[in-house]
């Protein structure tokens, strides 16, 4: 792998991750772009989920420079990244048979919007359950996994079934089982995870091939801009207004 040194190493992993990503996904790459597109051009919501780390691809879509403005978070309290404590509070939350549920039930989601659901393993009930449910009120749902973890390990939900049984698209995102790309002599444990570097570049291109269609259509992105460029902020301003129905970071 590379050069010798550990950064190296990670780096060089990481890339064929990418690459991996990048030839065998396309297909449902596309898929999910135009899924996305067809939901704005025909006035739904979107909407993106993740537990734990697994938030964190999630976090990065919305309210984003350079992403489109109607992607919300759909956020369920104690298990979004470490935002409680003791932390692995939530990953117990994970586990909890019926939150989704309630989540979405209270949630600004309706039938004929979208949903990404983002979770590494798909084995715990909090994503089971969200896209369960999800296709249930109506919604399209796109789920971001790994899919070797439904190879290689047990579901937790009482259905035995993983995130992937229950989305009308997958993107398999590569990761290993244990997400941890090196190890090393006198290190007993493995290191240097990668699944969000991947499943971020994965959202990033569905965002982009979203773009990508909606301009076919005919229809201008609805696209934010940086706060941090001349001009920006009044941009963002006319974008939120435009689709203030459609955004809900913003109440």
């Amino acid at each position: 792998m590379g050069d010798g040194n550990l950064a190296g190493q990670f780096f060089d992993a990481a890339i064929d991750l990418l690459r991996r990503a990048r030839d065998e996904e396309a297909q449902h790459v596309a898929a999910a772009g135009a899924a996305v597109a067809e939901t704005v051009a025909s006035g739904g919501r979107l909407f993106a989920f993740g537990a734990g780390h697994s938030s964190l691809p999630a976090q990065d879509v919305v309210y984003r420079a350079g992403g489109l403005a109607l992607m919300n978070l759909l956020a369920v309290p104690g298990a979004v990244g470490v935002d409680v404590v003791p932390a692995p509070l939530g990953s117990a939350l994970e586990r909890v048979d019926g939150l989704a549920a309630a989540v979405l039930d209270s949630s600004p989601a309706r039938s004929g919007d979208l949903l990404f659901v983002i979770s590494l393993s798909g084995r715990n009930a909090l994503p089971v359950e969200m896209a369960l449910n999800a296709r249930a009120l109506g919604l399209t749902v796109v789920g971001v996994t790994s899919a070797a973890y439904a190879k290689e390990t047990r579901s937790r939900h009482a259905s035995g079934t993983f995130l992937k049984d229950h989305c009308d698209i997958v993107l398999d995102s590569k990761i290993a089982v244990g997400d941890a790309e090196l190890t090393h002599e006198g290190v007993d444990a493995p290191f240097a995870p990668a699944s969000t570097v991947v499943t971020s570049a994965l959202m990033q291109a569905v965002m982009a091939t979203a773009a990508e269609e909606l301009v076919r259509r005919g229809i201008e992105p609805p696209l934010l801009r940086s706060g941090n460029v001349d001009g920006g902020h009044e941009w963002n301003g006319r974008v939120m207004e435009q689709y203030a129905d459609r955004i809900f970071y913003r109440r």
